[in-house]
């Protein structure tokens, strides 16, 4: 399976529209990212269900920056509109293929419940900061 090349134009349609994305954050001068392309097309021939794709970082600034890229290769899994797994460095084929089974195994409602408790959680801290600074007003 080829992979599919990530814009900002078409990021949202193509993570909305597949339940399990691996996504490549490179750039053509990286070496490392060179290194890794044919580690990463062999795992998606070895995995025709899933949606392999690349963010070219030189070309697409925008989504680099959105998603903190600050080294590449970097790998990310998204599963069901989700980050998953998101990690810096060119991996060797038995790791990615270890990261990529254990990202099939997550339950996701576990996941979506615990992204839940972070997100009330940094709310409430949030609520927390403000309340001394309402008193000194």
């Amino acid at each position: 399976m080829s992979t599919v090349e990530l814009t900002k134009e078409n990021f949202d349609q193509v993570v909305s529209d597949n339940e399990f994305l691996l996504i490549d954050f490179w750039a053509s001068w990286c070496g490392p990212c060179r290194q890794f392309a044919p580690v990463y097309d062999s795992a998606s021939e070895r995995h025709p269900d899933l949606v392999f794709a690349k963010v070219d970082t030189e070309a697409q600034q925008e989504l680099a920056a959105a998603f903190e890229i600050r080294s590449i290769p970097t790998l990310m899994i998204v599963r069901d509109n989700v980050a998953v797994f998101s990690q810096p460095g060119a991996l060797p084929e038995a790791a990615l293929e270890d990261v990529i089974g254990q990202a099939r195994n997550l339950d996701m409602d576990e996941v979506r419940k615990s992204v839940e408790e972070q997100q009330a959680q940094q709310a409430q801290q949030g609520q927390q900061a403000q309340q001394p600074q309402q008193e000194q007003q």
